[in-house]
């Protein structure tokens, strides 16, 4: 069985113009003192990442490993969750997310979202260029606002939005193939790829092209009330990605999943740090050990409560605790008889 490597922080939440968390050297030096070994870029943050200059310049992407590498650190993946979500947009939210594009692309929701799919090519030969293996994406959303089926919804609208959402996806798909990079959608409410049912409706209408694949954060789940530990037994295959990031879930007489509109430390469900929430860390670990993910396990850090710098300091070590180094012998090893293929027949009685 393959180990999981560790930990990786990602560092869209600690990314900033204040020393160090706004230059990619310092913020992998301070991660690396927490006890990180590795970290996930966020490629919209031009303080720490050049995507243009990534996308055609090796001798860039190996100034950037080559910098890390000195900092005892190295890159487990990028990330364009904000440029993914640009590349589907209902009309409901084009303000809102125009704060995610280029001033200039701002009300042009079509010139906005050529722009987030030439981006997301870019990360393709980038993450190519960089030796990666996965990259992080959203997969945006037309159909989210027709969550709830009231009123009715018409027929076929789900499905017209996620023929649309798979044409749209699918060349950006071949542009990872041709690099050799899986592409991994975290799953996550507020994207059409919010559980495993949207999952198979997406990846059957893209031919079940060989690059698309999951970025998991059991977190998500929790808030969703899906069983998180169950998703790895049915879709472990297309797991490539894992975000460590904790939940917690606690409904009440006046409130339950849709938290009434109330901000995230009032909801039923938030996220927490480390630690501080639900989820079964070592049942999730030793899932993902028993069937061979061999990727990054990646801190996340969202809390309502903590400071993110208490947390990130926590769960370096916290990471450390729940990586599984795997066996290379069966535990009643001791109890081998010795036998060979004539006893076997014989105490089947086959002799």
């Amino acid at each position: 069985m393959a180990m999981i490597k560790g930990p990786g922080i990602f560092l869209a939440q600690f990314a900033g113009s204040e020393p160090p968390f706004d230059d990619l050297r310092t913020i992998a030096r301070w991660a690396a003192k927490l006890g990180y070994k590795g970290v996930q870029i966020p490629t919209w943050e031009s303080r720490l990442f050049d995507l243009d200059r990534a996308a055609e310049s090796a001798t860039y992407c190996d100034e950037v490993k080559g910098m890390l590498a000195q900092e005892g650190i190295e890159i487990t993946e990028l990330s364009t969750h904000l440029q993914g979500q640009l590349v589907a947009v209902h009309p409901a939210y084009d303000e809102a997310f125009d704060g995610f594009a280029p001033p200039s692309l701002r009300r042009n929701p079509r010139a906005r979202q050529q722009w987030a799919v030439e981006q997301l090519r870019k990360a393709a030969r980038a993450s190519a260029r960089l030796g990666l293996k996965a990259h992080a994406t959203f997969s945006g959303a037309l159909a989210w606002p027709y969550l709830y089926p009231w009123p009715q919804r018409p027929a076929g609208l789900v499905e017209t939005a996620f023929d649309e959402l798979a044409s749209r996806w699918r060349p950006i798909l071949d542009a990872f193939d041709a690099a050799g990079v899986d592409l991994c959608y975290e799953i996550h409410p507020g994207e059409d790829l919010f559980d495993g049912v949207t999952f198979e409706r997406f990846l059957e209408r893209v031919g079940n092209h060989p690059r698309c694949h999951m970025l998991y954060d059991p977190s998500h789940f929790v808030l969703q009330q899906l069983d998180y530990l169950g998703f790895i037994d049915v879709y472990h295959a297309h797991i490539r990605m894992f975000h460590v990031k904790d939940a917690e879930f606690r409904p009440s007489p006046r409130q339950g999943v849709y938290g009434g509109y109330q901000p995230w430390i009032d909801r039923a469900g938030r996220f927490r740090s480390l630690g501080d929430g639900q989820v079964d860390f070592s049942g999730i670990f030793s899932k993902l050990t028993q069937y061979g993910y061999d990727g990054w396990a990646v801190l996340e850090w969202e809390c309502c409560i903590k400071h993110p710098e208490q947390g990130a300091a926590e769960g370096a070590p916290f990471i450390q605790r729940h990586l599984i180094r795997t066996t290379d012998k069966a535990f009643d090893d001791f109890a081998n008889a010795g036998t060979d293929a004539a006893a076997n027949r014989r105490m089947l009685g086959l002799e």
